[in-house]
C-alpha cells in the first residue's frame, strides 16, 4: 500500500487478497483461520497444498450448505403452492386427499426433494 496526497493506494495483489479474504469470511470461515490462511500465503510455495486443501474444504462446506439452501426453497416453494390452494379452496380438506401421491408433478418433485 502506498500513500499518495493522504489516499490509500493498493497494489493488485492487495486487492486480491482483500477479494479472497472477504470470500472466504462470506463462506463462513472464521477469522482465525483466515489469518492462518494469510500466514501460510507469507510463507510462501511450501503451503501451497495446505492452501488448496482450505479451498476445497471451504467448496465442500458450501456445496453443502447450497444443498440444504436449494432444499430450504423448494419448501417455501411447496409451501407457497400448497397456501395459494388452501386459499383458492377455502380450506386444506383437498389437499390433504393428494399429498404426497397426487400433487401435481412439479409440486411433487418439489416435495419429494423438500421432504428428503
Amino acid at each position: 500500500m502506498v500513500r499518495s496526497s493522504g489516499i490509500r493506494k493498493f497494489s493488485e495483489s492487495e486487492i486480491e487478497a482483500l477479494r479472497v479474504i472477504e470470500c472466504l469470511k462470506k463462506t463462513g470461515m472464521e477469522i482465525k483461520d483466515i489469518k492462518q490462511f494469510m500466514d501460510w500465503c507469507a510463507e510462501g510455495p511450501s503451503t501451497y497444498t495446505k492452501r488448496k486443501k482450505l479451498f476445497e474444504d471451504r467448496k465442500k462446506a458450501l456445496e453443502e450448505q447450497l444443498q440444504e439452501l436449494e432444499k430450504n426453497m423448494a419448501m417455501l416453494q411447496f409451501k407457497c403452492w400448497y397456501y395459494e390452494q388452501a386459499i383458492s379452496d377455502g380450506n386444506e380438506d383437498r389437499l390433504n386427499t393428494i399429498i404426497p401421491d397426487h400433487l401435481p408433478a412439479d409440486i411433487k418433485s418439489m416435495y419429494e426433494f423438500a421432504h428428503s
